[in-house]
């Protein structure tokens, strides 16, 4: 009896504990930002797109991937060609009833190995020239780094900022703009950094 007199005083206490969610401490969101004296500090921005145009390190290997570019697509251009002509060539003579069953069934093969051929430049050297480009945008950027902070550092410059189409600075002051310097100093000194970025 007791036991049951014990169950019955413990069920309010398990109901109770069940049915109470912990409280959530609310967090603040207010930003823990440290204020600085900004007297000073000095941030500038240059335009990536101007960087692109007049970057002559950068324009030197763009040409060099958009020739490979171009050479790659006349070459997979004629060699789908090539493949769609003999195509039909044969066709016109398979309804002129100039091939027998045996010469079509050749020619069906070879077409389809041609196409497999064209399908395999396609993938194997546009990889090629994908990655070749992807490499040289790497270099371009380390370049434009290693000279961004010397740059920096030799003009005391505290932020540097990148201004570009679909970026994330909305507007900046136009009295910030140091794109041309930066261009003319990547231009003067990218030479200076090769063996810099190699190590």
């Amino acid at each position: 009896m007791k036991k049951i007199s014990y169950l019955i005083l413990l069920i309010p206490v398990l109901f109770y504990s069940c049915n109470s969610a912990p409280k959530k401490e609310k967090v603040s969101t207010v930003p823990k930002v440290v204020s600085r004296d900004l007297k000073g500090f000095t941030i500038v921005y240059y335009s990536n797109d101007s960087i692109k145009q007049n970057f002559l390190y950068y324009k030197e290997q763009d040409a060099i991937v958009t020739k490979k570019q171009k050479a790659f697509q006349t070459e997979l251009e004629r060699r789908t060609n090539e493949l769609q002509q003999y195509i039909q060539r044969n066709s016109e003579k398979q309804m002129n009833g100039l091939l027998s069953e045996n010469e079509v069934a050749q020619i069906q093969q070879k077409a389809q190995q041609m196409e497999q051929s064209v399908m395999q430049y396609q993938q194997v050297e546009g990889a090629k020239i994908e990655e070749e480009t992807m490499k040289k945008l790497e270099e371009i950027s380390k370049k434009i780094e290693v000279l961004g902070k010397r740059y920096c550092e030799l003009h005391k410059i505290d932020l540097m900022l990148i201004q570009g189409d679909g970026g994330q600075l909305n507007y900046v002051n136009p009295s910030m703009d140091v794109t041309k310097e930066f261009i003319a100093f990547l231009n003067e000194n990218q030479a200076s950094i090769e063996n810099d970025i190699k190590k």
